[in-house]
């Protein structure tokens, strides 16, 4: 799935983001909406991890949906 797909059935797969990533809460996924850049900040964030790091680990739970 593309990131313009993910934006637009956020809520459909929310649920998905959740059980990947627990760390990130229902607040801050509803503040995210879907939106890449905004996920790969929250990882970052969340589990210290480096940008592409954090890229790469959107776009791979991206492409598994």
């Amino acid at each position: 799935m593309n990131w313009d797909q993910v934006e637009g059935r956020w809520t459909e797969v929310k649920g998905k983001a959740r059980a990947s990533w627990g760390e990130i809460t229902d607040d801050e996924l509803d503040q995210i909406a879907g939106k890449r850049d905004q996920l790969v900040g929250k990882l970052q964030q969340k589990y210290g991890l480096e940008k592409e790091e954090a890229e790469r680990k959107a776009d791979d739970w991206a492409n598994s949906l």
